[in-house]
């Protein structure tokens, strides 16, 4: 079982081109840092990804989403597991293909999960 910090709104998710993840929150109630924390079904969203296909000519393939897949297995916030630095997910593009692993680089410190 991985254990980490909790992810929260405020926590630091890119995908791997670079482009900022924020969440869209489901949970009110439950705070670290003053901050929701986030569950595995939250709509993650990407901007400002880069990520281009080359060819000619080159098709821009941007990660729109991030879908998470592995999140907490003992932490269930409003019934739902949680978040956490170390849970697996998967960035996307609109046309849903697979564009790598997000990378969650700050989060708070204070709480953490399995």
């Amino acid at each position: 079982m991985a254990t980490g910090p909790l992810l929260h709104l405020g926590a630091t998710v890119t995908c791997p081109h670079g482009g900022q993840a924020t969440p869209v929150p489901s949970n009110t109630r439950v705070l670290v840092g003053g901050q929701p924390v986030t569950v595995v079904s939250d709509t993650y969203t990407v901007a400002g990804c880069p990520f281009t296909i080359p060819g000619s000519p080159p098709k821009p393939q941007p990660c729109v989403t991030v879908q998470w897949a592995v999140p907490a297995s003992r932490v269930l916030v409003g019934g739902l597991p949680a978040l956490l630095q170390t849970s697996a997910g998967l960035c996307k593009s609109a046309e849903q293909i697979p564009q790598g692993a997000p990378i969650v680089s700050a989060t708070q410190p204070r709480v953490l999960g399995t």
